[in-house]
């Protein structure tokens, strides 16, 4: 008898932590000005002075030609690391990437750049949006590379 009580007990266990709530992950949202990013000692060794970028609705120089748009998603580890400079440095990846694929198009800025994460827009002239959970931060830009005047 004691085996059945046994089987009942863990069958039952089972089926309770089938239907327990779920639980919630940590979604931070945070914006952080671009110019804080375009700062960091890291940026000024990664990014190619010569490429600008500029968010939508900031005052740009004269656009000559706009190639095409694009979308970086980078994510870094959280642990160990404040949002803030986890946002900092996923932003920067995110840039190190649009650089690269604007300079492969002929392009010496991004311009427009907005916020794109999970496909929702967020628009400032100043700031970017980034996510922060328990363990991984991620940021999404979407820019149009450009050939702007110098």
């Amino acid at each position: 008898m004691k085996p059945l009580c046994l089987a009942a007990a863990v069958a039952a266990a089972l089926t309770a932590s089938t239907y327990a709530a779920p639980v919630l992950a940590r979604d931070t949202v945070l914006h952080i000005p671009l110019a804080d990013v375009l700062a960091m000692p890291e940026a000024k060794d990664k990014l190619d002075p010569s490429m600008k970028f500029f968010l939508a609705g900031a005052q740009t120089p004269r656009v000559l030609k706009r190639l095409s748009t694009d979308v970086s998603n980078p994510k870094t580890n959280g642990v160990g690391k404040s949002d803030e400079f986890g946002c900092k440095w996923a932003a920067l990846s995110a840039l190190i990437s649009l650089q690269n694929s604007a300079k492969r198009e002929g392009g010496n800025a991004v311009v427009d750049i907005v916020s794109y994460y999970k496909k929702t827009e967020y628009r400032s002239a100043t700031d970017f949006e980034c996510h922060a959970g328990s363990i991984i931060i991620g940021v999404a830009l979407r820019g149009t590379y450009a050939q702007i005047a110098e």
